[in-house]
């Protein structure tokens, strides 16, 4: 396996991969590995001859009170889980690598980066746009792998990749949950032993959403209201926002209709935790 930092090494050895016909694969990360990036690392490493994991904590992508200094950082763990998984090669470039004190440019996705997320994290999903053009450009993979639970980010860098002409596919990889239903998350390491078992009433508040759906309801008001009910109930909370919302275009719904998002963030103690549900109607 090898462990790159350096950007134009890893440009390097992709064109060489590139060179000898392999098909390169591409889950990125901010490390702190769990089982929801080993399902990435195990699709991405089925689908291709070389797999390329990154290791970065983006700083671009963290508001100035959120937890960049505290995010967790587990690179010797997370070295060898991927070696576990086969990895091909890590790239793990520093920050003054991956942004010199010379660069002026970053990447917008307008009206996607300002709905969800976006409103109670300015700045965010350009931090994301940014690093994820980077990464494309360093590693040159044919496919790229995310996961549903970050479903904003996934429409974010989709447009990206569309509007701005990256040769890449986008595959998405289900939610991996625990076994109480909470979604795989590396911030679920905030959580104390009480606050962890409220936040596995987030995934349950969803369910009964779908249940309410498939028994017919489709006013996306009442949809919410069940939703901020459980949540209100059985925990102590604070919502950013609980919404519902077209999958694709993050349109916010009235009448439940065709491939709809439901969507929500929840600080639940220091943890900031996002969930979602797609439903068809």
């Amino acid at each position: 396996m090898h462990i790159i930092k350096a950007v134009g090494k890893m440009q390097d050895l992709s064109s060489g991969i590139r060179a000898k016909g392999h098909r390169i694969g591409f889950v990125p990360t901010m490390g702190a590995l769990h089982d929801g990036h080993l399902a990435l690392l195990r699709r991405c490493r089925r689908d291709n001859e070389v797999c390329v994991l990154s290791i970065f904590v983006n700083p671009l992508q963290f508001g100035p009170n959120e937890d960049y200094r505290a995010y967790p950082r587990r690179q010797k763990q997370d070295v060898s889980l991927a070696k576990k998984e086969n990895v091909d090669i890590i790239f793990c470039p520093s920050a003054g690598a991956m942004y010199p004190t010379a660069s002026l440019t970053s990447i917008h996705v307008r009206r996607l980066s300002e709905l969800l997320c976006g409103r109670f994290r300015p700045g965010h999903f350009e931090g994301v746009a940014t690093v994820v053009a980077k990464l494309l450009n360093a590693v040159n993979p044919h496919v790229l792998y995310l996961g549903q639970k970050d479903a904003q980010q996934c429409c974010v860098i989709r447009q990206m990749i569309q509007d701005l002409n990256f040769s890449v596919n986008v595959k998405t990889v289900a939610t991996v949950r625990e076994k109480d239903g909470l979604a795989m998350s590396s911030r679920n390491s905030y959580l104390s032993p009480a606050e962890r078992k409220k936040a596995a009433f987030l995934f349950r508040a969803l369910k009964a959403a779908r249940r309410e759906i498939r028994s017919g309801e489709r006013r996306a008001d009442k949809i919410i209201k069940l939703i901020r009910g459980i949540i209100h109930k059985k925990t102590s909370g604070r919502i950013d926002y609980v919404s519902c919302v077209d999958a694709q275009t993050l349109a916010p719904q009235q009448i439940i209709k065709g491939k709809t998002l439901i969507a929500l963030a929840v600080h639940i103690g220091r943890a900031r935790l996002i969930d979602n549900i797609i439903v068809v109607s």
